[in-house]
């Protein structure tokens, strides 16, 4: 899809100014020591028991419930498939049996229906549908004390060898220091606070941690913290968005109190703290096994693309090259994932001259260099056709937030809150922001929040609907 930027209407200021040195744009640091968590820093070890539990129950299911090999091998897959889906393997502040066991218990039930509706829809016999119970019983029978064990245990060792996450509370009014006391208090919950962050702390309040001075990257990096916990504060909203969006960058669990929160009502992503709800925000996209699936299926399908699509790039980069000679091929930087620079290629629009200034000028609408050809790959979009070798080599997914160059970053990073948050995932071809008609000379601000709002609810279904968009918009023209 079409990449352009607003000028003056959106950044509000002459792009000229900017980099003519006129102006000085406060820049954004980014640390490039700070690394996000380890995956063995993520392993919760209740959430390996719980697993083994169901595996182990699953082994004594098929042994002797007296179900065939075949169906006990459909069952247990299903089992698991489907307690898995239904987060039964969750990361969980509270461990209580009795109150997982209704999630436990329905989990099992929507399996077996699912296992039975097959066997019926196949014309099996009855006596399957027997052993199939009798199985689930086994397994029911089996686990469930299993499972009462691994809570008992985990709430045991977190208290007797303190298997607590390191935590940082964010803000440290009177929710924060009540939160700190619980985990202080309670460490069954398996949090142990290690200091306080607040930009504008009370001074007449009795911190029971620490209150930290540093940044939270810093801070995090440095007392190897796994859970941030983001309470009220004096401060404005903006600096606690932000410091959600480091925690989830750098890898950490990140749980929110809400506002109204004597009135929030329990739900699948709310954690109870004692007698505070605690909203749970989802890991990123990037720590998730679906991701790789993203990856391994756009790889898959950039390479087929540019073996489909040789001819079409054949014929245009001929076109180019008749119109205004060499290069066919056009390099420019771009910023990707965690503000690492990649170079974008892409067919040659513009004609050229003397003068490169396309990592200043933002926008080549009405530019006389741009011929009948430019024009043409430009509206149909065909010019973006390289970037699937991008893809295919890893620097950008087909879909994602659009890829913009370094100058422009810093300059829309020191002034729209949250546009740095975008580069949390690799860069695509296509995003939620352009199908949505945003593109050429339109905001900045909407672009950034179509793109965040796209990493915090980024599913392969959303990835899919994009795409049937973006096909939409080069078919209809909509939007254009």
């Amino acid at each position: 899809m079409r990449q352009s930027t607003e000028a003056e209407s959106s950044v509000g200021l002459p792009l000229e100014e900017w980099f003519a040195g006129e102006l000085t744009a406060p820049m954004v640091p980014v640390r490039d020591d700070v690394r996000p968590r380890g995956a063995l820093g993520r392993v919760n070890g209740v959430a390996v028991l719980l697993v083994l539990v169901d595996a182990l129950a699953l082994l004594v299911m098929t042994t002797n419930a007296g179900v065939t090999a075949g169906w006990a091998f459909v069952l247990a897959g299903a089992l698991l498939a489907v307690r898995a889906s239904g987060r039964i393997y969750r990361r969980r502040l509270m461990l209580s049996w009795l109150q997982d066991l209704p999630r436990s218990l329905a989990t099992t039930a929507i399996a077996f229906a699912a296992v039975s509706g097959v066997v019926l829809a196949a014309g099996w016999e009855p006596e399957v549908l027997l052993q199939l119970k009798t199985a689930v019983v086994v397994f029911t029978v089996v686990g469930e004390p299993g499972r009462l064990a691994v809570f008992a245990f985990g709430r045991w060792c977190r208290r007797r060898f303190d298997r607590c996450d390191r935590t940082i509370v964010i803000g440290a009014g009177k929710v924060g220091t009540d939160l700190a006391e619980v985990m202080l208090n309670h460490p069954e919950y398996g949090l142990r606070p290690v200091g306080f962050i607040d930009a504008d702390p009370p001074g007449d309040r009795k911190l029971p941690v620490a209150l930290l001075r540093e940044d939270l990257a810093t801070a995090i990096d440095r007392l190897g913290v796994g859970t941030v916990v983001i309470a009220f504060s004096h401060a404005v909203d903006s600096p606690l968005v932000d410091a959600a969006v480091t925690a989830h960058r750098l890898g950490c669990s990140t749980l929110v109190v809400p506002r109204m929160f004597e009135l929030h009502q329990d739900g699948p992503d709310v954690e109870r703290l004692r007698s505070y709800p605690l909203l749970r925000l989802s890991t990123a996209p990037t720590s998730r096994p679906t991701w790789w699936i993203k990856r391994l299926l756009e790889r898959s399908l950039a390479a087929l693309a540019l073996l489909v699509l040789a001819p079409v790039i054949a014929v245009c980069a001929l076109a180019v090259l008749v119109e205004s000679g060499r290069p066919i091929i056009f390099r420019q930087v771009r910023v990707g994932m965690d503000d690492r620079k990649f170079v974008i290629l892409k067919l040659r629009s513009v004609r050229q001259t003397g003068v490169d200034d396309s990592d200043v000028r933002w926008s080549v609408v009405g530019d006389s260099r741009v011929g009948p050809v430019g024009a043409f790959l430009r509206r149909t979009s065909l010019d973006e056709l390289p970037q699937l070798w991008n893809v295919l080599r890893g620097d950008m997914c087909i879909v994602g937030p659009r890829p913009e160059r370094p100058g422009f970053v810093r300059q829309f990073s020191a002034i729209h809150e949250l546009y740095w948050a975008r580069h949390r995932v690799p860069t695509g071809l296509t995003g939620l922001a352009q199908v949505h008609g945003l593109r050429g000379d339109t905001s900045i601000v909407d672009r950034s929040r179509y793109d965040n709002y796209y990493i915090a609810n980024w599913s392969l279904w959303l990835d899919v609907k994009i795409v049937l968009l973006t096909v939409g918009e080069l078919c209809c023209r909509r939007n254009r």
